[in-house]
């Protein structure tokens, strides 16, 4: 079958409107340079960043207008003259440690041209869907078990919410021979949680005090060898209640706001790590992706399905937070 010479994407324009920023187009496919590489791209993932950046949310470098997406998994067309790594037929996640559909033209279109390196082999047990919400959360969750003093056997994890970010650190802790506290809002969300392995689950609605009582779920209540922390200003105290002595809060988000009353004094007679990350390294793309395809991984995706042409109802669903796991749109 030919190639088309044009397509359709979601175009982000500005900080100003919100979601009233993205615009849908006609675009030319783009040509494959030296070193590109032109993919088809199958589906796309969701992050809160595409609700952020539209705005004026986003903190980081922005070369607007932008295709936007981040996450995004497809299947190579054609590969430049110069290309190595990559062939036709092959099936590939793009990852530019956050700069795709902020700095760089992203996975929101039909064709996407990638430099080779930009590109990261697709396991073996993932669809196109299940491989297009990686980039983000997932790298992000592996990065915040291993990329620091990596998670052990027989260590304690606490994830907060059922988001993309928590749900991917569940199953990692899980198959890395963990024991995983999560807290949520609802019944139903604890059922999923168990349902991926959670050994326990607060519900932080009726247990406003959840940092002490997952303390002493931890067994001589000596806390929290790792915790994720998703919340930010609203939840910081909590996980600072609930981590052990030399262990390590890594922030992550900062959901229930940016301002939070903590007391600096508390890492010196705690003595632990406060550790801020942003996504993570390619190595440890490639590193998360073994493991997935060697532990028979399988991401978990939000049930309500949008298309390509869907992206603003999706991001308004994401916007809500009623989902579960990842939201993502199927493109072809």
């Amino acid at each position: 079958m030919a190639l088309p010479s044009t397509q359709k994407q979601w175009i982000l324009c500005g900080t100003e409107k919100g979601l009233d920023e993205w615009q849908f187009r006609d675009a030319a496919v783009p040509q494959v340079g030296s070193h590109g590489v032109l993919v088809k791209m199958h589906a796309a993932g969701l992050n809160y960043r595409e609700v952020l950046i539209p705005a004026g949310g986003f903190p980081y470098q922005l070369n607007l207008p932008v295709v936007g997406g981040s996450d995004g998994a497809g299947e190579v067309l054609e590969v430049g003259a110069g290309v190595t790594k990559w062939r036709k037929g092959d099936r590939g996640d793009a990852y530019r440690m956050g700069a795709l559909g902020a700095a760089l033209d992203g996975t929101f279109q039909q064709y996407a041209v990638f430099d080779e390196d930009w590109l990261v082999r697709l396991a073996s047990n993932l669809s196109y869907l299940e491989g297009a919400v990686l980039s983000n959360a997932a790298v992000t969750a592996w990065n915040a078990l291993y990329g620091g003093r990596s998670l052990r056997p027989g260590e304690w994890v606490l994830v907060q919410g059922t988001g993309g970010v928590s749900m991917f650190a569940l199953q990692f802790a899980k198959s890395g021979g963990a024991k995983v506290v999560a807290t949520t809002s609802s019944d139903a969300k604890a059922d999923i949680l168990r349902r991926y392995g959670a050994d326990h689950v607060i519900n932080y609605r009726t247990t406003p005090d959840w940092g002490a009582a997952a303390k002493q779920l931890t067994g001589r209540n000596e806390g929290f060898d790792n915790i994720l922390e998703i919340g930010g200003a609203g939840t910081l105290e909590q996980s600072i209640s609930a981590i052990r002595k030399e262990g390590t809060i890594t922030v992550i988000g900062v959901v229930t706001g940016l301002v939070a009353p903590v007391n600096p004094l508390e890492t010196v007679y705690k003595i632990f790590t406060l550790r801020g990350i942003h996504v993570g390294s390619k190595v440890q793309f490639e590193e998360m992706m073994a493991a997935i395809e060697a532990n028979a991984i399988q991401p978990v995706i939000d049930g309500t399905h949008f298309a390509l042409e869907d992206l603003r109802e999706a991001l308004e669903y994401l916007k809500e937070q009623k989902h579960v796991g990842k939201v993502a749109i199927k493109i072809v």
